[in-house]
């Protein structure tokens, strides 16, 4: 029996301009438009055919000029398209303009971003960002929402009785009520902020360390997590599949135990709005010790959006946190092919291969400014062992004639804790001609 209730599939035309005064990662090209049809594709919806405009400069008012939008109107009345999304963000005019011109609905590639994110996010904070993203988006293109009243005006600005007024009403009405619900949202982010932060603060008095997982949407940050930590998280071969952090928790090799935290996917022309909103969740990726950056080698531009994320580290601030690059999915090309890059690390999540070097990279990382102690605790101050154990990373506790003999691996806050049990030489910093 056919489910009636199965949701429609849209037919897309899509839509991109090839211009030299855009900005970076702006201009349509093949690469974008693909990257845009999968959108789409994730989205629900079905590209039936794609336009790409040559120009010098955007065209103010349809962007891709009057003549293209003619030709792209023709395709859409024979082919009964039903929405035409543009690859590049498009003024609040631009975007009334081509309704009419093209006589269909018109999202550009943020607007797409933004309603795949509100389809996806599943817990509460997430929700709350996207919602105050979409409000964001929105209130600037309220009045392209009461063209409707506008067309009914008089050529001479005089409006109809019972017409200008309402419209004018209703439209400042729905305003103020988008900007009340954006200052309600900011202040329930506010609150995810400050919960983030007591949660935080908890970690570093447990001395919890925290790696987390960064990359290109589908780079398979959400299959790693699993592969390293065993969890069951659901990951999907799709663009924006994680947008809930998941955090678990991780044994490195000499038994210690981290967080490690799996982040949405970025992608090129991010909107604002969306990393705005969701700089209460990618904060955390300022606090990480370990930054992984995992990048789909099997993908022909993985240079391109290795640098779209290293972008967007940049502007959240965390470019100074030591960082791991990770080639996934090597599963799927030849070794001939693979990209040459010191220091990083290859691996396939999917079939576990190079997992052992990855957690040897960041286990060095985080015993970076550590040192490696042997000394005899007395029985009489065997409760300093259970600090330890929370504090730094027990290697071994024998129990001999003369107390408890402990191997650690400390920081300078675990050996100042026992330092009175250590030999000065193994506390004291070198003078620089003791080197």
């Amino acid at each position: 029996m056919i489910d009636d209730k199965k949701k429609k599939i849209e037919r897309c035309v899509l839509v991109g301009l090839n211009c030299d005064g855009l900005r970076d990662f702006e201009s349509s090209d093949d690469i974008t438009m693909n990257e845009l049809d999968e959108l789409v594709k994730t989205a629900g919806g079905e590209a039936v055919m794609s336009f790409v405009q040559n120009r010098t400069t955007p065209d103010p008012r349809t962007f891709i000029g009057e003549g293209k939008a003619m030709e792209i109107a023709e395709a859409i009345r024979a082919n009964e398209i039903e929405l035409a999304v543009f690859d590049t963000e498009l003024s609040p005019s631009q975007t009334k303009a081509l309704e009419e011109a093209l006589a269909c609905r018109v999202i550009d590639r943020n607007g797409l971003i933004l309603d795949i994110f509100a389809d996806r996010a599943r817990t509460s904070e997430g929700k709350l960002q996207v919602e105050l993203a979409q409000y964001q988006y929105l209130l600037p293109r309220l009045s392209g929402m009461w063209a409707h009243l506008v067309r009914q005006n008089a050529s001479g600005g005089k409006s109809p009785i019972g017409t200008r007024g309402p419209g004018e009403t209703q439209l400042e009405t729905d305003r103020r009520h988008v900007r009340r619900k954006i200052q309600k949202l900011e202040r329930e982010i506010d609150e995810v902020k400050r919960i983030r932060a007591t949660q935080r603060k908890k970690r570093v008095e447990n001395e919890a360390k925290l790696v987390c997982i960064v990359g290109y949407t589908n780079a398979g940050k959400s299959t790693l997590l699993n592969a390293l930590t065993g969890a069951d998280i659901q990951a999907k071969d799709r663009l924006f599949d994680t947008l809930d952090p998941t955090t678990r928790s991780m044994e490195m090799p000499d038994g210690r135990q981290v967080l490690i935290s799996d982040t949405v996917g970025f992608i090129r022309n991010l909107p604002h709005h969306l990393v705005d909103a969701f700089r209460a969740t990618l904060e955390e990726l300022t606090y990480a010790d370990v930054l992984v950056h995992v990048i789909d080698a099997s993908d022909e531009q993985w240079e391109i959006q290795a640098e779209v994320v290293e972008k967007l580290i940049r502007e959240l601030g965390a470019s100074d946190t030591p960082r791991i690059t990770v080639f996934n999915k090597v599963d799927k090309l030849p070794e001939a092919f693979l990209p040459r890059q010191t220091d990083a690390v290859f691996c396939s999540a999917l079939k576990g291969m190079g997992l052992d070097s990855l957690m040897k990279k960041i286990n060095d990382i985080l015993n970076e400014g550590t040192k490696t102690v042997t000394f005899v605790l007395p029985y009489s101050d065997g409760h300093v062992l259970q600090t330890l154990y929370r504090d730094a990373n027990v290697l071994r506790a024998d129990y001999i004639a003369e107390g408890i003999e402990v191997e650690a691996v400390c920081d300078k806050k675990a050996l100042g804790r026992i330092r009175q049990y250590l030999p000065e030489s193994e506390w004291r910093e070198k003078e620089p001609w003791e080197e």
